[in-house]
Order: C-alpha cells, then sequence, then structure tokens
C-alpha cells in the first residue's frame, strides 16, 4: 500500500497519475489524503482508497498510515501559519509518530537543496523544510528528501503578465546561473522511490534540471518558443514583501520567502554537482514548450 498525500496539487497529482498506470502491474495499491475528495476525478476516486481530511491531522494520518508500505509526504502551503516551524515540522509530526505507531518502512518527501551551505540555517523555507526532513529521518523510516531548487512550473503564475505584457519577475540578479526542474520530473523520482524500495536509510535525491540558466537565459528561450519578446524585470526583496503582505500572507511565512529567495540568490541551490543521476531530462525549452505556451495561448 502506497499513501499518496496531496494529490490534487501540481506535484501529488502527478505522482498520483504515475502511479497509477504502473502501481497496479506491481500488485500495488494506492490510499490518497484529500481534504476535498470531490477534487479527484471521479475515475481516479474509483481506483484509490480515499481517506478525507487534513494529513496534518494525527486522526486522520493513523487511518490512513495502517497497512501502508510506503507514504509520499508534501506539506501544503499554510500562509497563516504562526511560524516556519509551525507550517514544516509542527505540520509533520503527527504524521512521524504515525510513520513510527504503523511500522511504515519507506517515505519519500519533497524538500530542498540547501544542506551543507553556509545559508542553510538562515534561508527561510529552505531551512524549515530541512528540519522536517530531519523529524522524518529521526523516526528511523527509510526516508529520501527530493532536494529541489525552484520550480519551472512557478512562471505559470505569471501567464498572465508573460501573455499581456511580455514580462516575467523575480528577485534574483539576471545573469545568476541556477538549477530549475519541471514539477513531472519531481514527480518521477518521487514514484519511481516508491514503486522500487530496495533502498534503506536516509538521504537526499537532488533533482537539478538538465542545465543552469539565468533570468536572461530563460527569457531569451521564453522569447524564441513564445515567438515575441520577453523579458525579465528584478523584484526587490521589499518589493516582495509587500507583494506576499498584500495578499494576507502572515509575517513569518512572508519573511520565509524573503530570506529563501536572498538565499537563493546568494547560490544555495548551487552547491550540488550535477551528475547523471541528479540532472532530470526535462530541459526549460521542452517545458517552454510542453507547458508554458499552451496556458500562455489558452
Amino acid at each position: 500500500m502506497i499513501v499518496i498525500t496531496a494529490p490534487t496539487g501540481q506535484i501529488g497529482s502527478r505522482v498520483m497519475g504515475i502511479l497509477l498506470n504502473e502501481a497496479p502491474e506491481r500488485g500495488e495499491e494506492l490510499r490518497v489524503i484529500v481534504r476535498d475528495p470531490g477534487k479527484l476525478p471521479d475515475a481516479v476516486r474509483a481506483r484509490v482508497d480515499v481517506v478525507t481530511g487534513s494529513h496534518g491531522d494525527a486522526e486522520v494520518v493513523d487511518r490512513a498510515f495502517a497497512g501502508a508500505d510506503a507514504v509520499f509526504w508534501l506539506v501544503p502551503p499554510h500562509p497563516r501559519a504562526p511560524s516556519l516551524d509551525a507550517a514544516y515540522s509542527g505540520f509533520t509530526r503527527a504524521a512521524a509518530k504515525a510513520f513510527t505507531a504503523h511500522g511504515v518502512g519507506h517515505v519519500v518527501g519533497v524538500s530542498a537543496l540547501g544542506r551543507g551551505t553556509p545559508a542553510a540555517g538562515r534561508a527561510g523555507h529552505v531551512t524549515a523544510s530541512l528540519a522536517m526532513d530531519d523529524l522524518i529521518a529521526g523516526t528511523g523510516v527509510a526516508y529520501r528528501a527530493l532536494a529541489c531548487p525552484s520550480f519551472m512550473d512557478n512562471l505559470l503564475r505569471q501567464v498572465a503578465s508573460i501573455r499581456d505584457d511580455g514580462v516575467f519577475t523575480d528577485t534574483a540578479a539576471a545573469d545568476r546561473t541556477a538549477p530549475t526542474a519541471a514539477t513531472g520530473d519531481i514527480a518521477a523520482a518521487a514514484a519511481g522511490l516508491l514503486l522500487d524500495r530496495s533502498w534503506t536509510g536516509t538521504g537526499e535525491v537532488p533533482v537539478l534540471g538538465p542545465e543552469d540558466l539565468s533570468a536572461n537565459d530563460m527569457a531569451r528561450v521564453m522569447s524564441e518558443v513564445l515567438g515575441r519578446p520577453i523579458r525579465y524585470r528584478r523584484q526587490s526583496l521589499e518589493d516582495l514583501r509587500a507583494a506576499f503582505t498584500g495578499r494576507g500572507v502572515g509575517d513569518a511565512i512572508v519573511q520565509g520567502y524573503v530570506d529563501m529567495m536572498r538565499s537563493k540568490d546568494d547560490g544555495i541551490d548551487g552547491g550540488v554537482p550535477r551528475t547523471p543521476e541528479t540532472a532530470s531530462p526535462t530541459t526549460f525549452r521542452q517545458w517552454c514548450e510542453e507547458v508554458l505556451k499552451p496556458a500562455v495561448q489558452a
């Protein structure tokens, strides 16, 4: 039995799609934890065991992890959390107890790059993600943290600006290169680990994408794929803070984003070498052609 959390999110839904195709051939049953089962397609609900509720709730995870061999773990956004610890480790503590109580053998989680770097202790959401990994690893379960850079798919939040104004924004220096990964590749890495549970102990699995790109590089690729000029506009950290605050995000979470983006501009995502094992396959150009362009043209 494999349990999938956040099955309606951009990564969890892809993990579920892969497992729905591959798990039955291996005799694996699937269970999902979801707040609103109505958000699952009818065809999916017919093929999985559904546990309704939040995977931060002790009673919910106690039911969901009974008989489970493996769990895909992803913490959902909590814009009004009182602290980053509450948003990550606090949300995960009930699950960590349930992993032990039910003898769950393997857990795969979505986390961040940065462990072992000088900025790891002051990188906001990155720091909180790494602390969550330590909490899970401390239960004794076999654990793999998918150590991810920024997602290519985050650009989908700016489709209107890209389409209407030919502009996308971020806080990084325009010429700073860094890895980015497609969420589809992150999901594929998770599904592979959940299906092939020959691994033991704890560790990280970096998902780096095939190349490092700068914002200027991304603007050039988007311009070529979309057939129109796209330019990059750098946003200050204070403007980022104001934007999140204006959307009602709590102070602790806003500060976490500011600290994380500062650490990314300082190079926190650049500490892991790209190898055949860490280089996920989807190029930014391919992602633009397959994901961004259809979204812009919709």
